[in-house]
């Protein structure tokens, strides 16, 4: 009786080794299953971490202000593709950057602020994938460059003060002389209303607003 009794015991202890083996099987299953599937998900946010970084650390630099390298013109090829033709690869499309130096050669402060304009509106079209993250990030760089334009190329009497309309007036012309060149096509401005749709909210960037020192620059 007392060894019938020990088999039984013998027999259940087995199985409950078994069935204890074979939970921790499974629930290795389920850790192996559950860390394949989130190899995506990590790749994708080291990714977009990578963007994001190269998003705020493209800058206008001095010589683009000062026309080191301007880029020849490209003639009908600026239009033929979305992101257009950047020959000297600063970033700025190059019909935009030459029309930039052709309507204000003798002010390098003022090309400073619309070439920044510029290379943050081409940025746009130039990123290599498009998620919310990389979208919000590029148009916090876009505001950045609006208020750069405004409080440089219209100066307000005091940081409290109110714009004018004459002042709201003539911050507008100067954006509107980047968007209408850099927007010129159906095609532009629909990668424009596609690449908004994934905006979200934003604050602004807690940096300087310029990319360039206007004590670097002569006029």
């Amino acid at each position: 009786m007392e060894q019938q009794t020990a088999g039984v015991k013998k027999s259940w202890g087995m199985k409950i080794a078994k069935m204890a083996v074979g939970a921790v099987l499974v629930i290795f299953a389920l850790f192996i299953i559950l860390a394949i599937t989130r190899i995506p998900h990590f790749i994708d946010k080291q990714k977009t971490e990578e963007q994001v970084a190269k998003i705020h650390a493209t800058k206008l630099t001095l010589d683009d202000v000062m026309g080191k390298n301007l880029p020849p013109d490209p003639g009908a090829q600026a239009d033929k593709t979305i992101a257009g033709i950047d020959a000297n690869q600063n970033g700025i499309r190059d019909d935009v950057e030459l029309a930039i130096f052709k309507e204000y050669p003798g002010s390098a402060k003022t090309r400073a602020v619309l070439l920044q304009y510029a290379l943050v509106l081409q940025m746009e079209v130039t990123q290599p994938f498009k998620n919310t993250t990389n979208v919000t990030e590029v148009v916090r760089e876009e505001d950045r460059a609006d208020s750069c334009v405004a409080d440089t190329l219209v100066p307000r009497e005091s940081p409290e003060s109110w714009r004018t309309p004459a002042d709201i007036e003539k911050i507008d012309r100067f954006i509107s002389f980047i968007e209408s060149r850099q927007r010129n096509t159906p095609e532009r401005k629909k990668a424009r209303k596609d690449f908004v749709e994934k905006l979200g909210s934003f604050s602004p960037l807690d940096e300087e607003i310029c990319d360039i020192s206007f004590s670097m620059l002569p006029n």
